[in-house]
């Protein structure tokens, strides 16, 4: 069963993250995922631990449409990236 916060606050692209009933905090540098309405994404990162149940994450794509509440997906590991030979160089 995925570790699921709720949307506690958002201020800019700075969003706090309650996690309650037995959940627990996601690692820092976790990356956490919102699903908005219309089927869109929203990654953040999690900077920082707040008590022991709530956690300061930085979303790495627009807040707009975020509202208080909103379940977010503890995805148990950092943000990737896919790396192609293009890349590597």
């Amino acid at each position: 069963m995925p570790n699921i916060g709720k949307i506690a606050q958002i201020i800019g692209p700075v969003v706090d993250v309650s996690f309650v009933n037995d959940a627990t905090l996601p690692k820092i540098f976790s990356a956490l995922e919102i699903t908005k309405e219309n089927g869109q994404k929203i990654v953040l990162e999690v900077q920082q631990h707040l008590g022991e149940d709530r956690v300061r994450a930085i979303s790495m794509d627009s807040t707009d449409g975020l509202v208080r509440g909103m379940d977010v997906i503890d995805t148990g590991s950092a943000i990737k990236m896919p790396v192609g030979d293009q890349i590597k160089g």
